[in-house]
């Protein structure tokens, strides 16, 4: 390879990564609560911490005070503040517990509906590249892991830093010494514990999602093709693979409460110190001319306060470097998801907003119907990611009652045609519904239009009822019957028990051949006046394979518009033209 090649690919990949990273930006924005959301539950937290804190140094001042037995009007203000501290305390936690989790989970749920209005442009075109399983993680381990943003990062750190600020300033001003230590020793506690952590478990960190995409992907991979894997011999090795991964998962996930635990004993470790510290400087200061801080002479009780304070501000500070880790998987996951789930959508899939109002309300009048003429004029079809076209060149003319095969080995762009037919993904060159070009319709128009009976048609583990009324509703018993009598499916309902019969998940419990028929008879109740069928012999037996191109195109009737999709021959008798994208020849 040149090194120009290999600079370009580098180049390419920054570029990628670049952008990959602004996306992540984005989602994390989605991610963070508003401030009227996110505000209360930060003041109760802050109040709580500042409570606890205050608590301490008041039991403090006032066990000290005690033991020198003043009268007890020298300590009623001590009493009724830790009874006010420790009561403040644990109201402000659970005002914080509540409002945090509150606005964190309001903006979960307007995260989910944004990252639903990213995914739904891209589906299904632009999502073939990522595994079902790993998808399934995304969208909803990673989307759920982003709550930890507001919880578990921006909250703790805001919170943190605010008490510790705080709190050394109210030692400062009792002894300016013990103040500056106590700075000194956040700060250093909280590099040393940040850089420990990370040195040990940020790869980790960064590694767990995308770890757990990956072994769900596998796992739902061996579940789904069991059958296929036990008859090959296959299962050994793929549940060892599992089992590696899971391993390295464990691993991962081991390393990461490693770094946690390391986090811990170190912020332990500098909180014993700057007790410490703050013995030194006070105990040589007690009763000394020129030792006090600006509220006076530091006395007995005033040492008890520096003294202990340092404790109960680590245990607040100490959120810190953990919310710094937690901060390293979040952006993991949000990267997952703008991996998936991009604002920008690629310039190979058609933009439409599904969820704008106002267009759905104009377009919900009565449309003028299109008439089933399909015009394509040099078209040309890429996919997502894809530097070459998976198909160019492509001329056709389709009219009510055409019934044309669309021929050519595997790869030869049979399917990506049939996406831009449906509007799955754009084209160049021209598209012509009924003299209009497709990219100026609505894509729902087209999709009135146009219907598509994909390769391996999806079947909702439900009933056959329910599967077919998912293409029109209001379909009654008698008409759900007709169909399936149209497709040569009446018999075979009647001995399965009629509509309610089950389909398993994904067709399980019906062969290839039926769930085609399945899918075509959904299609035809639907009324598509022109019907793509994307090989719908793949998972048929030979010797049924003719028999159901027979059958559907029967069912179709003389005036609907056929395109039929298929690598493997088709009866002349059955076709009124052919477009073979190997060599373009049509009769």
């Amino acid at each position: 390879m040149s090194e120009a090649t290999l600079t370009a690919t580098a180049s390419n990949a920054d570029a990628a990564s670049t952008e990959l990273k602004a996306e992540a930006r984005s989602v994390l924005r989605m991610a963070q609560p508003r401030p009227r959301w996110f505000v209360p539950g930060l003041l109760a937290g802050v109040g709580s911490a500042l409570s606890a804190v205050a608590l301490l140094a008041c039991s403090a001042w006032l066990i000290t005070r005690a033991a020198e037995q003043p009268p007890i009007m020298f300590l009623s203000m001590a009493i009724v503040g830790v009874r006010a501290f420790a009561l403040s305390r644990s109201a402000f936690r659970y005002l914080e517990r509540v409002v945090s989790h509150d606005g964190a989970f309001r903006q979960l749920a307007a995260l989910r509906v944004g990252v639903f209005r990213r995914l739904v442009p891209l589906a299904p075109a632009g999502l073939s590249g990522t595994g079902r399983g790993d998808l399934l993680t995304r969208l909803v381990r990673d989307v759920d892991d982003l709550q930890d943003l507001p919880l578990r990062v921006v909250q703790p750190l805001l919170t943190s830093l605010i008490v510790a600020v705080l709190s050394v300033v109210g030692v400062w001003l009792i002894l300016p010494a013990a103040g500056i230590a106590l700075a000194a020793c956040l700060i250093v506690g909280g590099l040393l514990g940040t850089v420990l952590s990370g040195a040990v478990a940020a790869s980790s960190e960064r590694a767990i999602a995308p770890l757990r995409g990956r072994l769900t992907n596998d796992v739902l991979e061996v579940v789904e093709n069991l059958d296929v894997l036990r008859s090959f011999d296959a299962l050994g090795g793929r549940l060892a693979t599992i089992a590696e991964l899971d391993a390295r998962l464990r691993r991962a996930t081991l390393r990461r409460a490693l770094g946690s635990g390391l986090q811990a004993s170190i912020t332990s470790l500098v909180a014993g110190a700057a007790t410490l510290a703050a013995l030194v400087l006070g105990i040589p200061a007690l009763g000394l001319p020129g030792s006090e801080g600006a509220l006076g002479e530091l006395n007995g009780p005033a040492l008890a306060v520096i003294v202990l304070v340092p404790m109960a501000v680590f245990e607040v500070f100490a959120a810190i470097p953990a919310a710094l880790g937690v901060w390293r998987q979040v952006r993991a996951s949000a990267e997952r998801v703008a991996g998936v789930a991009p604002a920008v959508v690629p310039v190979e899939i058609p933009v439409e907003n599904p969820f704008d109002v106002s267009a759905a309300a104009e377009n919900s009048e009565t449309p003028v119907p299109l008439r089933p003429v399909l015009e394509v004029a040099d078209l040309e079809v890429r996919w997502p990611g894809q530097s070459a076209p998976a198909v160019s060149g492509v001329s056709f003319r389709l009219q009510p009652g055409d019934r044309m095969l669309l021929a050519g080995p595997s790869g030869t762009g049979k399917t990506s045609i049939a996406h831009a037919l449906v509007r799955f993904l754009d084209y160049t060159g021209s598209y012509r519904i009924d003299g209009v070009e497709a990219s100026e319709l609505p894509q729902r128009e087209v999709r009135r239009v146009v219907g598509l009976c994909e390769q391996r048609p999806w079947l909702f583990d439900e009933s056959i009822r329910q599967n077919l009324l998912f293409a029109r509703d209001t379909a009654t018993d008698d008409e759900l019957l007709a169909v399936l009598d149209r497709v040569g499916l009446a018999e075979w309902t009647a001995e399965r028990g009629g509509l309610d019969a089950q389909v398993g998940q994904r067709g399980a419990l019906v062969s290839g051949g039926q769930a085609q028929r399945i899918a075509v008879a959904r299609a035809l109740l639907a009324d598509f006046p022109v019907l793509i069928l994307d090989e719908p012999t793949a998972n048929v037996d030979v010797h049924q394979a003719d028999r159901l191109v027979r059958d559907i195109l029967q069912a179709a009737g003389a005036e609907r518009v056929v395109l039929l999709i298929s690598h493997t021959p088709v009866p002349t008798e059955l076709i009124t033209a052919r477009l073979d994208l190997t060599s373009r020849a049509d009769f």
